[in-house]
């Protein structure tokens, strides 16, 4: 009897090691280790290259998504929880710091604004689209720096493999000043801007590219008799 008290004295404060699956050892999963330690204080360790040390409260686990979600507790810096989402993947290790109260409740997360997230979600998709139409299908690379650095200065997009501006002016290519076409219906003023610009920009991009390399004729083989021959 006294023996079976002193095992239980020796056993009462110590915490479990969570270890990974490596065989019919009796060894629990490292995903059923971290199911059950939800609610517990825990420190993780994760792989490298990128390892760091992460302490907070388990909040959730989902092996099937091969997530977890730690909460951390507010600091004077940051006045407000907050929260790692994890692979479960990239853990290296992790033990228990403690165990939760048998009282304690995990914070509750705030209420997410669906209709802030909508119009982030439809903003961001705009800024793609918007990207993706800036860029020319087809074109050379000095075509398309030409249509950035014009877009710069004028309202610009792309019709096929022609650069329009203003919706007034189309240059075909090789895009040159002499490549501009006014419109039906466009300023004769907007024509001659736009061929300004479009000079000023393509003498930028000579000036960029720096001075061409002469050109060496090729060698020119002698036609006279060889000597000794």
């Amino acid at each position: 009897m006294a023996d079976t008290q002193h095992k239980r004295q020796n056993t009462a404060g110590k915490v479990p090691v969570a270890t990974p699956n490596i065989g019919p050892t009796g060894m629990v999963s490292l995903e059923t280790a971290l199911t059950a330690a939800i609610g517990a204080k825990i420190r993780l360790q994760t792989v490298p290259p990128t390892s760091r040390t992460i302490e907070g409260t388990l909040f959730t686990v989902s092996p099937a998504l091969n997530l977890l979600t730690l909460t951390a507790s507010p600091t004077p810096a940051t006045e407000a929880s907050t929260y790692h989402i994890l692979p479960i993947s990239a853990l290296q290790s992790f033990s228990l710091v403690s165990l939760p109260a048998p009282t304690a409740s995990l914070p509750l997360l705030p209420p997410l604004d669906h209709s802030a997230l909508q119009s982030r979600l439809e903003s961001t998709i705009a800024r793609l689209r918007a990207e993706e139409a800036r860029k020319g299908k087809g074109v050379s690379r000095e075509a398309q720096e030409i249509f950035d650095r014009i877009s710069r200065t004028l309202p610009t997009r792309w019709e096929g493999k022609d650069i329009v501006v203003s919706d007034a002016v189309v240059i075909e290519a090789p895009y040159r000043p002499e490549d501009c076409k006014a419109g039906s219906g466009a300023a004769k003023e907007s024509l001659t801007r736009v061929k300004k610009v479009l000079e000023i920009e393509r003498k930028k991009l000579s000036e960029k590219a720096g001075p061409s390399r002469p050109v060496i004729p090729a060698a020119v083989p002698l036609t006279g008799p060889r000597k000794g021959g």
